[in-house]
């Protein structure tokens, strides 16, 4: 039965979006106004590229897309009513057409209850494709009559039931109460919030950037907004649901594309074995790259003896060790103190000859003595990060004396590998990265001859979101921190999803690796599944049990579903491999069918990743193969059938997944149930599990 006010609400929506047509024109008439020819001023083009900046931004605060522009109406019981919308719109004499879901008079759609209706007496959502509004769901507020679980649940429902894409879409329509008090928390301090698979926290995390971005216009648009994610896939599935809010400014990054900002000649390319990326992960390497710094402030080895002329000049090691212990104590980073090393070498060098020769003199003449060269290198070298580090992985005995006295010799022997022919060859790891700026915040900048920084400063953000905070290493967060501007931060994770080595068994050892802010603090749990079904979140939970005991295991709100299909493939030993891939191949296809067009995940353990894909491609399958790209690739997930492993299906969504030989997942992740745990609460539809090997017993039990 048609709503009867449909046709009314259409017309609303309409005019609507003429508005936001008119003001786009607006927008972009303003820059006929700042036309500057080539023979302007040079405060008349700063004036043009300013106004420049703000008319473009204003034009991407106004795209929408193919998103719905209204999704709901608040009635008030002082009989005013609101359109909630992505943005706000308004009529010609500025009365507000549409309201902007972040605006205070907008918070009661989300939040309102029947115990507390927060002034409500109606709210009303709208089921809509692009501007075609399909149907309406009104909710009294009547005491008895409202549930308190969750609101919208039509729409909420039909969003749900929406097959995926390949990539995150917004949840603006139908933000749940717990999740909008997060969205809404204050920008002060920091924020962490815990949240099982199918919570909804990274879009949560992702809203409430766009929520302190329109409420903190001033000054966090002139700071920054940071989001750091676990890898470039992860990236490029998020990358639409800030825009789509109307916020295209937020910095999204991993962290070594963070430091590619300082150093565009660190190529990070090297797989790491877990046992190093465990040691170079652990906070006990901030001490390990301070040795490794000071073993780089020496005494020299013997006296120093050079001509000046018909003389000759001297520096003794004591002399040395003398300048070398004074410029530690006087700079706290060590690039800084060199021109110090510098001034008092000659000075001592002008000092040892009863002439006493001008010291500008002898540093002029004999600057470039190799003997000088080398004496000043070994007592005091401007270094960057990549030449620190190299040098130390290079050397087992460096590596001894900055690592020996933290890690056994097992541990620090994992840190070495070869230098190879050149810094410009060498090849570093995701592990590095954090090493790598831990470097460069004890180094600091190279200084040109006038004390002029060579190399850019870390830039800062007034605040910063992290996803998957669970599987950063302690060195990764003292990263993090570097860029925060206040200690402003959202952490977003989930402790049972915690599968990088080393990774933190809790939040509080979390707080524990954060030099600054962790002394305010807010913990917030999202405690309702929305994208998982109760099948499926059942099953999983039995892993969860095992994994994580401590955690209480999420509620699925959707109560019904496909249960999943489990089927064991038979055969002998040396044929399973090839028999287990094919029957998986299969699967997928029958999933993507049964599915009707929707996405469908093939997750697989390491060993099996290369089989499976040689099998899609020989049956002629469309797929994609999800990597972590490099910063100049871009594109979402396959929209139908992608290739994951099971290391990089952690954040991702879609509507059906066949999970290949868990007993493999077990034994070759380091934290081998909660990866299996995340591999089974990827899927909002339909899961599959394949299998030669027998079931691990957490899902059989």
């Amino acid at each position: 039965m048609t709503h009867p006010e449909i046709e009314a609400e259409q017309s609303h929506i309409d005019r609507a979006h003429l508005l936001l047509e008119q003001a786009r024109d607006r927008a972009r008439k303003l820059r006929g106004m700042v036309e500057v020819s080539r023979g302007g001023t040079t405060q008349a083009r700063y004036e043009r590229d300013v106004i420049e900046g703000s008319i473009q931004n204003r034009l991407g605060q106004l795209q929408l897309g193919s998103a719905s522009l209204i999704f709901g109406r608040i009635d008030l019981d002082s009989d005013d009513l609101f359109h909630i919308g992505r943005l706000a719109v308004a009529d010609e004499q500025q009365e507000p057409v549409v309201v902007d879901w972040r605006a205070p008079v907008a918070e009661p759609f989300y939040r309102a209850t029947g115990r507390d209706p927060m002034g409500l007496v109606r709210r009303r959502h709208f089921v809509s494709r692009g501007r075609e509004l399909l149907d309406i769901e009104d909710e009294l507020f009547d005491l008895d009559q409202l549930d308190e679980g969750f609101q919208g649940h039509g729409a909420l429902l039909a969003a749900l039931d929406q097959n995926r894409d390949g990539q995150l879409r917004d949840i603006v329509a139908t933000i749940q109460g717990e999740q909008d008090e997060i969205i809404r928390d204050p920008l002060k301090g920091m924020l962490i919030v815990q949240g099982g698979p199918g919570t909804g926290k990274t879009v949560v995390a992702l809203h409430r950037a766009a929520y302190l971005l329109y409420t903190h216009r001033f000054p966090l648009e002139g700071q920054g907004v940071l989001v750091v994610g676990p890898n470039r896939l992860f990236l490029r599935y998020i990358e639409q649901v800030l825009p789509s809010l109307g916020e295209a400014g937020v910095y999204l990054t991993v962290l070594a594309d963070l430091l590619g900002d300082i150093f565009d000649d660190v190529r990070v390319t090297l797989p790491d074995s877990s046992d190093s990326a465990a040691v170079k992960g652990n906070e006990r390497m901030v001490s390990v790259i301070a040795d490794a710094i000071r073993d780089r402030e020496r005494a020299l080895r013997d006296d120093l003896v050079v001509g000046f002329g018909l003389t000759r000049l001297r520096i003794s090691v004591s002399q040395s060790r003398g300048i070398v212990r004074e410029a530690r104590r006087r700079y706290r980073r060590h690039n800084a103190g060199r021109r110090y090393v510098e001034r008092e070498f000659f000075a001592a060098l002008a000092a040892s000859h009863h002439s006493q020769p001008d010291v500008d003199n002898v540093r002029h003449r004999l600057r470039r003595d190799p003997r000088v060269l080398e004496a000043l290198e070994r007592m005091w070298p401007v270094l960057t990060p990549a030449q620190l580090l190299r040098d130390l992985f290079g050397s087992e005995a460096l590596i001894a004396s900055a690592a020996g006295k933290y890690f056994s010799e097992e541990e620090s022997l994992t840190l070495f590998r070869t230098r190879g022919e050149s810094l410009s060859d060498y090849r570093w790891s995701d592990a590095d990265v954090a090493l790598l700026d831990e470097a460069y915040s004890g180094l600091g900048p190279r200084l040109d001859r006038q004390r002029k920084a060579r190399d850019p400063e870390v830039r800062t953000f007034g605040h910063i979101v992290v996803d998957e905070t669970q599987d950063h290493t302690p060195m990764a967060l003292r990263m993090i921190c570097r860029r925060s501007l206040n200690g402003s931060m959202t952490l977003v994770g989930d402790i049972a999803q915690a599968t990088a080595p080393g990774a933190a068994a809790n939040w509080d050892e979390v707080l524990n690796y954060m030099p600054d802010g962790a002394s305010e603090h807010r913990v917030r749990e999202l405690t309702l599944s929305y994208r998982i079904p109760a099948p499926n979140l059942e099953l999983a939970n039995k892993v969860l049990a095992v994994a994580a005991p401590e955690l209480a295991p999420p509620k699925a709100v959707r109560s019904v579903g496909s249960p999943p299909r489990v089927v064991e493939v038979a055969g002998q030993p040396v044929a399973s491999a090839q028999s287990l891939v094919e029957k998986a191949v299969s699967m997928v296809l029958e999933e993507s069918e049964a599915l009707g067009g929707g996405s469908v995940a093939v997750i697989a353990p390491a060993s099996l990743i290369e089989m499976v894909d040689e099998s899609l491609r020989v049956k002629g399958v469309d797929y994609g193969r999800a990597t972590t790209a490099s910063r100049n690739v871009s594109g979402p997930l396959h929209p139908k059938i992608a290739l994951v492993p099971v290391q990089l299906v952690k954040g991702l969504e879609l509507d059906g997944t066949v999970v290949i030989e868990p007993a493999s997942i077990l034994d070759e992740e380091p934290q081998g149930l909660r990866a299996l745990f995340v591999a089974l609460t990827r899927s909002t539809k339909r899961l599959a599990i394949v299998h030669a090997r027998p079931l691990p017993r957490v899902l059989v039990d």
